[in-house]
């Protein structure tokens, strides 16, 4: 039994990930104001590419848990870059919440009946990311196994 979660603790991960990924990168292109889809603002176009970074991080860590590896200089980089990206989707959230406080600013505009609920939407996808992607780093650690940066420097090339 305790193996059987072990195994699949992981792809839980992985496949909440990716359908918040995928949800969020469609909703991405959502306008909250005026209930459309909208795919002419270049700052839609940032979080899918963001996202691109974060599906190979996804791929690296299954890829070092079903093949028993050690965590090597690659997989080291794309985490470090998904530091960063971490902090993107906190921005994400905060931006998300600026939006939805600023219907009170609209008071004698028609906003759609769909703002709130999305808002909360969006901003329950983008939460559970940053969790997932913070329970990825943890899985990593758990299944894969720390930086040893010695054992690192002394095996710069990872394909040997």
């Amino acid at each position: 039994m305790e193996n059987s979660v072990r195994r699949t603790t992981p792809q839980i991960n992985i496949v909440l990930t990716i359908i918040s990924l995928v949800s969020l990168i469609i909703l991405g292109f959502y306008s909250m104001y005026g209930n459309i889809f909208i795919f002419n603002r270049v700052e839609s176009y940032i979080f899918p590419v963001l996202s691109l970074i974060h599906f190979l991080y996804l791929y690296v860590l299954w890829f070092k848990i079903t093949e028993n590896e050690y965590p090597d200089m690659i997989m080291k980089n794309i985490e470090y870059i998904m530091y960063g990206i971490l902090l993107a989707y906190g921005y994400n959230i905060y931006e998300t919440f600026l939006i939805l406080g600023s219907q009170s600013e609209f008071q004698g505009h028609v906003i759609p009946s769909s703002f709130v609920p999305m808002g909360f939407l969006i901003i329950a996808l983008q939460s559970l990311l940053v969790v997932l992607t913070v329970w990825s780093f943890v899985i990593r650690i758990q299944r894969v196994g720390k930086y040893d940066f010695d054992y690192l420097n002394n095996h710069i090339d990872a394909w040997e």
